[in-house]
């Protein structure tokens, strides 16, 4: 199936690096104009110059989505440059590309708590705030949230990302009551330990690895595993489904 998404706006929070880089692609190849929402702003640029050399529409756009007024204006531009934002996948977060503490939770920085919370749950909820008025006027939007297995699970040694995402989990769920009569569905994706192009060290590449002996399916996870999802989750397919976290993960996770 293809062009799914044609003549649809859709905003990547995060879309210059890895997962959402993948998200991008992947929607762009739907159809949909892209939005890379991204704090670093010069991987923005590259990715929006690889998705315009395939003759795909999109723009760049340096966005802190811990930030209202950046998040707002975020949703200005989108609506200036394309005149409608029809998809917002919230997938900016602190994990990979912003470095993340690995400690007991009564050694944490409060700081770092903070910071955790105000770019992974405060940004999902300011980034969702921004895009609901248009969709509103609409009557239809599909807001596409990104928490993880760990906040299923429980993960040790992180406990403030873990909380974060347990968070987007029920973020999702009250968004999903409070905008349906808007025609706005409000879905979550929950991956597994992917490996991505920012998984930085041996370490890390080894624990992605080991994740592979609790999913049915023996293999390493990638980003290209999740865009399936996202792409439902962003389609007419999924007009009647609100509220619902759907996870992937290879089978490690069952519920």
């Amino acid at each position: 199936m293809h062009n799914r998404l044609e003549g649809r706006v859709a905003i990547i929070t995060g879309g210059g690096h890895g997962i959402g880089k993948a998200y991008a692609r992947r929607l762009a190849e739907e159809g949909a104009r892209v939005v890379i929402a991204e704090i670093d702003a010069a991987a923005a640029e590259r990715v929006a110059a690889e998705l315009a050399g395939a003759r795909h529409e999109v723009l760049a756009l340096r966005t802190d989505v811990s930030d209202a007024g950046s998040a707002g204006e975020m949703a200005r531009r989108t609506v200036e440059r394309f005149g409608r934002i029809d998809i917002l996948v919230n997938n900016a977060a602190i994990f990979a590309t912003v470095p993340m503490s690995r400690a007991p939770f009564d050694d944490l920085d409060p700081e770092e708590w903070d910071r955790m919370m105000a770019v992974n749950l405060r940004g999902t909820w300011l980034a969702s705030r921004a895009v609901v008025p248009d969709m509103r006027k609409r009557g239809y939007g599909k807001i596409i949230n990104v928490s993880s297995g760990t906040a299923l699970k429980g993960s040790a040694s992180r406990i403030h990302y873990v909380t974060s995402k347990a968070g987007v989990l029920g973020f999702t769920r009250t968004l999903a009551r409070e905008v349906g009569k808007d025609g706005i569905r409000v879905n979550c994706v929950v991956p597994g330990s992917t490996l991505s192009e920012q998984d930085p060290d041996e370490d890390t590449v080894k624990l992605r690895n080991a994740a592979v002996n609790e999913r049915a399916l023996k293999r390493v996870q990638r980003p290209e595993d999740l865009v399936g999802a996202v792409v439902f989750f962003a389609s007419a397919e999924s007009d009647f489904i609100t509220g619902q976290s759907l996870v992937v993960d290879g089978g490690a996770f069952m519920h």
